[in-house]
């Protein structure tokens, strides 16, 4: 690949990392350069329309299904056809792009791997450089690890889970990679150097490649993935629709134009998933400024409240009418080895919950930890004997916008307040230190649950009269002692990010202080991460 005539400024942050030598070669750069040049200003674009959208609703208006696409929904089409490599996606298993996690899930039994530059990773300079090397070397077959207590790990010489790769959203930079002074799109910089290093390879065994696209909120913000997935097509010699993509519905914008995004992709799009941690943050934040919606605490809101129910039957038959699997959402519970009881219990959640799924008509569920894998495997073998469940079509699903903003009944505790500065402050803590998937309280735990924890409590301090469901007063004065005590709250030893938990918990109080809501706590804690 030859570099554009008129390549742009680099500036590479410690461009003599070997990492960085191996991953970003001339070549990449020149196409990390020209994707650069052509769509960071459709980029800032779109976040600027997100930002001119939530201003509406802040200032009274409800989302509401587009009057300008109706035709898009009333007429009849469907997507591409799904690759034999996705067909079945009944179990997927999801993690970070660590090289041990990376061999363990795709010889998990798994369908298919999720592996994640997004909410389950921090992105530090060498979380992204090596997550490039340790996926590069996994298509080539050439990875391996050994442990410092001397365990080997290889990948199984066949019955692989198949690979799917989640680039960050729109709203995140890579600030270790700037044109001209500009930082980079992380979710372009992650898809770009994937596609780089592996679509030649991927593509000769009809393997992709395949991505997972995040917090989308328009079906504009899917036709820039669009072009700028032809765009990278074009450039390594791949026939346009070679990249198949699954986009995940994990905002409340993006609930009210799925057929939209679903059209706009439609070339290469396989599917759609019910993103439903980032989905319940995502309610809280667009009505934030909603007194009659604030929602209970978060252990309240499951997927049998109206608005969560209308949004996943809803994802399912709009999939269906349009020929796209429907996923299902997160199990995120972690085997308790030491007490049997608690793991039954914990184990029965998760059976009821697949159960749902599958007999809603999800074609596929997601769980964190290998050991849920034969526990989701058998609830959707048993009600999903085919492939997928593209023929159950949900005719008898009506769901308006009403609905789909339905208020959430419940109450809020001190037990959810404290547990959401609590949960917040060990996951940002953890974050901060580089690790982005974080086991807490028996949930394997990613950048979700920290949004949807910072978000209720900035909701519940800034609207007027909350109170507890014992009838106190929800305050700052509570807040700040709260905070003022996590440290004593949590274990003295042997949590991940131990060292940066009086940090977590200043940055806390700071965006909960605010007067305004921060759209996420990634981005102002991405300029304190150590990027080693």
């Amino acid at each position: 690949m030859s570099q554009a005539a008129a390549q742009p400024k680099v500036h590479i942050e410690v461009a003599s990392d070997p990492r960085a030598a191996s991953v970003l070669t001339a070549d990449a750069l020149a196409l990390l350069g020209e994707v650069h040049a052509r769509f960071e200003a459709a980029r800032q674009g779109l976040l600027a329309a997100r930002k001119q959208f939530q201003a509406r609703i802040d200032a009274g208006a409800l989302p509401d299904f587009r009057e300008d696409t109706r035709a898009i929904r009333d007429s009849d089409w469907c997507v591409a056809p799904t690759p034999a490599a996705l067909q079945d996606r009944r179990i997927e298993i999801t993690g970070p792009v660590d090289r041990k996690m990376i061999i363990n899930a795709l010889n998990s039994g798994a369908k298919v791997f999720m592996a994640d530059f997004e909410d389950s990773s921090s992105p530090t300079r060498g979380n992204m450089l090596d997550g490039q090397i340790n996926i590069r070397d996994a298509v080539t077959g050439d990875i391996s690890y050994t442990a410092p207590e001397g365990k080997h790990y290889a990948l199984k010489s066949e019955g692989l889970a198949t690979l799917i790769v989640r680039p960050r959203g729109w709203h995140l930079n890579e600030a270790n990679l700037r044109f001209d002074g500009v930082p980079m799109s992380g979710g372009l910089f992650d898809m770009t150097l994937f596609a780089f290093h592996n679509g030649k390879t991927l593509a000769a065994k009809d393997l992709g490649p395949y991505f997972y696209l995040p917090k989308l909120q328009s079906m504009e913000e899917a036709a820039l993935w669009e072009e700028a997935l032809s765009f990278v097509e074009v450039r390594l010699g791949l026939p346009i629709g070679t990249m198949k993509v699954t986009v995940l519905i994990e905002t409340l914008p993006a609930v009210f134009q799925m057929h939209e995004i679903l059209h706009a992709l439609k070339d290469r799009i396989v599917g759609l998933n019910c993103g439903r941690w980032d989905y319940i943050f995502s309610y809280i934040k667009t009505f934030r400024k909603h007194a009659d919606r604030v929602l209970p605490d978060r252990s309240q809101v499951t997927m049998t409240v109206p608005f969560l129910k209308a949004y996943s039957e809803l994802l399912i038959q709009t999939c269906h009418r349009r020929g796209a699997h429907a996923m299902g959402g997160m199990a995120a519970q972690i085997p308790i080895g030491n007490d049997p009881v608690a793991n039954d219990e914990a184990l029965a959640r998760v059976r009821a919950d697949k159960l749902r799924e599958v007999t809603a008509g999800h074609d596929g569920t997601w769980v964190a930890h290998p050991g849920l894998i034969p526990v989701a495997r058998e609830i959707f073998d048993q009600h999903m004997p085919t492939p997928n469940q593209l023929q159950v079509r949900r005719e008898d699903v009506q769901v308006g916008r009403d609905l789909l903003i339905h208020p959430s009944i419940g109450t809020i505790t001190k037990a959810g307040f404290f547990g959401n500065i609590d949960v917040c402050v060990r996951y940002l803590a953890a974050w901060l230190d580089g690790q982005g998937c974080v086991p807490i309280h028996n949930l394997m735990e990613d950048a979700a649950t920290a949004e949807i924890s910072r978000a209720q409590l900035w909701q519940w301090l800034h609207t007027p009269d909350q109170r507890f469901d014992d009838g106190d007063r929800i305050d700052f004065a509570l807040f700040d002692l709260a905070i003022a005590g996590v440290a004593q709250r949590l274990p003295r030893s042997g949590l991940p990010g131990q060292s940066r938990l009086a940090e977590a918990a200043a940055l806390l109080s700071e965006l909960t202080h605010a007067s305004e809501l921060s759209d996420f706590i990634t981005s102002p804690a991405y300029a304190r991460l150590d990027h080693g």
